[in-house]
C-alpha cells in the first residue's frame, strides 16, 4: 500500500486553498451526431425527475413523512424510513431538478418527526442501534450536508459530538472503544434488545444461524428460542457491551463533521479510534477482529475469540458488514491524515479471504445472501466462479459468496495504486463470469455494477455506458410499475421495506459515468468521485440542463471526460471540479478544439466535411476549471490531477475559499 502524503503539496504551496480564478475553456468541436450515451443520459435525468415526484405523491404526506400509521415494536426500523430517500439529494448533486433539494430536506424533517413520535429517536438521532443500520440511515444526511452545508452543519456536528465528546457515554478514550454495540443518543439504551431474549424471527434464524453457538446448552434444556439463555442473558452479557468492528462506520459521521468544520478534534478522534483497530488487526495477523471488550482487549468477553462479536465475523453477515465498516473508517483516517497506510487493515483482511477463495457454481455455495445473488448472477448462477468465505466461527470459514466489488474498488479509487489495481485484475482473471456483463437489477445498496464499470475504464467495453443507462431505465420503469401496485397498501410493520423496493431513484450509472466514482459505500461512507460539476449560470451543483458527461479514464496520471451540450440553441457553462470535495488539483488540461469551420462547406454543398479536431493544452493549478459549451458542441478534457492535494471541503466554486491547509501538512489549523 503506498503512501500519498510524501508527495502532497505543503500548506504554502497548495494552489487551491487560496482564491484562484479557474481557467476558462470554450468548446469548439461541433456536435453533429449526438453520441448514444449522451442522449440516453439526459433521457434518464428526465425519467428520474418524473419518478421521484410520483413516489413523493403516492407514498408521502404533506410534511414529507412516509404514509405509515403502525407502531415500531423492536429497535429495528429507523434505517428503513431514511434509506428510501438516501440518493435523492445525490441525484440533485448530479444535476437533478432545483426543487429536489428542498424536497429531500422536507423528507428528512418529516421522517425525523415521524420516528421521534414512534419513540425511535432522541434529539433527532437514533437512540441506540448497531452501525450496520445507522450507517445506512445517515447516507441521506451526508448528501444533504454535501448539497447544503450551511443548513445542515449544526445538526451534523451535534450528531458527531455524540461520539467525540466522552461525556455522551458512547466512547471510552482510554481504551479507545465505542462502549457498546447499540449506541446513539440515549445512554440508557443498553444491551441488544428490550425483552428477555433477542426477538428472533424464524426466517432470520434459518438464514443466519445463531451467535454464541459455541456455548453448550444450559441445564434444563432443550429450550424454545424465546427462553434459551444463550439468546438472552448470555448474548446481553457477552455481545451487548464493548466494541464491535461494525462501529467503525461511526468514523463516517465524524469525517463529515471534520469536512464541515475543519476542527482538529474530529480528526484526532478518527485517528485515535482507527489506530486502535489497526493495532488489533496487526496483532491478529492482518485479519481485522470483530470485537474488543470494554477493556479494549480482543476476545475478553468471548474467551479469547477474535470472532463472535455483534454484526461480526460469525453472525449475521461477516465480511458483508465488517469489511464495509472497516473500509469507511480506513478511508476516513486516510482522508484526514493523508496516510494511505490506514487502508492496509482492510487490504490485508480482504487478501486473507481471497487466499481462502474456492471456485464453485453459486448453486453449490452455502451463501446466506441467496436473494442478492439470484438477481446479480442471473443465469450465471450455475457458472463456476471464485467464491470467498464471508463468515468464520469455531468450525472455521463458511458462507461462501462471489467476491463483491465495493471494497476493493473503493480502495483502488482512493489510492490509485498499482497494488490495488492489480488485486482487481486478479479477481477479474479468477472470475468465471465475464465482468462486462450488465444485468438490470437494483440492489438495496443501489450498487453492484462495479465490475462492468472497471472493465469499461480498462478500455475493454466501449458499449458499457449505453448498456448501464439502459439497465437504469429498466430499474426506474420497473419501480414505477411497483409504485402503481403498492401505493394504496396499508403498510404493516413487517412490510416497511416496500418503500425501498419502490424508490425509483437510481443514481449508480450517473455516478460512475459523470463523476468517475463508484456508488457510495452503503453502510455509512462518503462519496468518492474523480470529478463533480456545477452549473455556472444557476450557481448550483450538478450538470446544467442539456449537458451530458462521460468519464472514460481515471488513471493516476490522467482523468479523461467528454462533455456534450445537446441543446440546439442554448449555451451552457459547466464548472468541472476535481474530486467529490475539491480535494484534487487540476495541474494541467489537454482539450479538443476545432478552429476551422470549413467543415460546414459552401452554400450549395449537400453535405458537410469532417471537422478537423486538434488538441490544445493549458496549465491550471486550481481545483476547478470553467468550460463554456455553445449550443451543439462537445469537448474532451484530459485532466492531469494531483490527487488529494487539498483539504476536503463542501465549499463550492461560488463560495469564498477559507484557506485551510491540506491534511498531512505542518501546522494545520481549523
Amino acid at each position: 500500500m503506498h503512501h500519498s502524503s510524501a508527495d502532497r503539496t505543503s500548506a504554502e504551496d497548495a494552489p487551491c486553498d487560496h482564491p484562484v480564478a479557474p481557467p476558462e475553456i470554450e468548446a469548439e468541436v461541433p456536435l453533429l451526431e449526438p453520441p448514444g450515451w449522451a442522449v440516453a443520459q439526459r433521457s434518464l435525468f428526465d425519467l428520474l425527475d418524473h419518478a421521484w415526484r410520483r413516489f413523493a405523491r403516492d407514498f408521502t404526506g404533506a410534511d414529507g413523512r412516509l404514509k405509515y400509521t403502525g407502531p415500531l415494536t423492536t429497535r429495528d426500523g429507523v434505517d428503513d424510513f431514511y434509506e428510501v430517500f438516501f440518493n435523492w439529494p445525490q441525484l440533485y448533486l448530479l444535476g437533478g431538478a432545483d426543487d429536489l433539494l428542498p424536497a429531500s430536506e422536507k423528507h428528512w424533517e418529516g421522517v425525523t418527526r415521524q420516528l421521534t413520535e414512534l419513540g425511535m429517536l432522541q434529539q433527532e438521532f437514533e437512540r441506540g442501534y448497531d452501525w450496520f443500520h445507522q450507517g445506512e440511515s445517515l447516507l441521506l444526511l451526508y448528501f444533504l450536508c454535501m448539497a447544503a452545508p450551511d443548513r445542515w452543519s449544526e445538526r451534523a456536528l451535534r450528531f458527531a459530538e455524540l461520539y467525540v465528546d466522552p461525556a455522551k457515554g458512547n466512547y471510552d478514550s482510554g481504551h479507545r472503544v465505542i462502549t457498546r454495540p447499540h449506541n446513539g443518543s440515549d445512554p440508557d439504551r443498553t444491551g441488544l434488545f428490550d425483552g428477555d431474549v433477542y426477538p428472533w424471527l424464524l426466517k432470520e434464524a434459518q438464514t443466519y444461524g445463531f451467535p454464541l453457538d459455541w456455548i453448550p446448552e444450559a441445564d434444563g434444556g432443550p429450550y424454545p428460542l424465546s427462553a434459551d439463555p444463550r439468546l438472552g442473558a448470555q448474548m446481553r452479557d457477552r455481545m451487548g457491551v464493548g466494541d464491535t468492528a461494525v462501529n467503525l462506520a461511526a468514523a463516517g459521521l465524524v469525517l463529515n463533521a471534520w469536512i464541515l468544520s475543519g476542527e482538529e478534534r474530529y480528526r484526532d478522534w478518527i485517528v485515535g479510534y482507527v489506530d486502535a483497530w489497526r493495532e488489533r488487526t496487526e496483532a491478529n495477523g492482518g485479519l481485522i477482529p470483530d470485537n474488543a471488550g470494554p477493556d479494549g482487549v480482543v476476545g475478553s468477553l468471548l474467551e479469547g475469540r477474535w470472532y463472535g462479536g455483534h454484526y461480526g465475523w460469525s453472525w449475521p453477515h461477516g465480511w458483508h458488514s465488517v469489511g464495509h465498516a472497516a473500509c469507511v473508517a480506513a478511508l476516513a483516517a486516510a482522508t484526514v491524515t493523508g496516510d494511505d497506510d490506514y487502508l492496509s487493515m482492510v487490504a490485508t483482511s480482504l487478501d486473507t479471504l481471497i487466499g481462502r477463495g474456492k471456485v464453485m457454481p453459486h448453486t453449490e455455495a452455502d451463501s446466506s445472501l441467496p436473494s442478492k445473488w439470484a438477481v446479480e448472477l442471473g443465469p450465471d448462477i450455475h457458472t463456476p466462479t471464485l467464491h470467498l468465505p464471508f463468515r468464520h466461527n469455531d468450525s472455521g470459514w463458511f458462507d461462501y459468496n462471489p467476491a463483491t466489488p465495493p471494497v476493493p474498488v473503493a480502495l483502488w479509487h482512493h489510492t490509485a495504486s498499482e497494488a490495488d489495481r492489480a488485486r482487481l485484475e486478479r479477481l477479474r482473471e479468477a472470475d468465471g463470469i465475464d465482468w462486462r456483463t450488465v444485468r438490470p437489477f437494483r440492489a438495496k445498496e443501489e450498487s453492484g455494477h462495479e465490475k462492468a464499470w472497471f472493465a469499461f475504464l480498462a478500455g475493454d467495453d466501449p458499449g458499457y455506458p449505453e448498456r448501464i443507462l439502459a439497465a437504469a431505465q429498466a430499474q426506474v420503469r420497473h419501480r414505477l410499475r411497483r409504485i402503481d401496485r403498492y401505493r394504496d397498501l396499508d403498510v404493516s410493520e413487517a412490510d416497511i421495506h416496500v418503500w425501498q423496493q419502490c424508490n425509483p431513484v437510481v443514481t449508480e450509472a450517473l455516478v460512475q459515468l459523470t463523476w468517475g466514482g463508484p456508488q457510495v459505500m452503503y453502510n455509512g461512507g462518503l462519496q468518492q468521485a474523480r470529478l463533480r460539476y456545477h452549473d455556472a449560470e444557476a450557481r448550483r451543483a450538478g450538470l446544467p440542463p442539456d449537458v451530458a458527461a462521460l468519464v472514460t479514464s481515471i488513471d493516476p496520471e490522467e482523468t479523461t471526460v467528454e462533455l456534450v451540450n445537446l441543446s440546439p440553441e442554448a449555451e451552457r457553462t459547466v464548472i468541472v471540479q476535481a474530486g467529490a470535495f475539491a480535494e484534487h488539483t487540476i495541474t494541467a488540461v489537454r482539450y479538443t478544439t476545432c478552429q476551422d469551420d470549413g467543415w460546414i462547406g459552401d452554400m450549395y454543398d449537400y453535405g458537410h466535411a469532417e471537422p478537423v479536431v486538434t488538441e490544445s493544452e493549458q496549465l491550471c493549478g486550481s481545483t476547478s476549471l470553467t468550460v463554456r459549451l455553445p449550443a451543439s458542441t462537445r469537448i474532451r478534457l484530459a485532466l492531469c490531477l494531483q490527487l488529494r492535494a487539498n483539504t476536503p471541503s463542501y465549499r463550492t466554486p461560488f463560495d469564498t475559499p477559507a484557506g485551510r491547509p491540506s491534511p498531512g501538512s505542518e501546522g494545520e489549523t481549523a
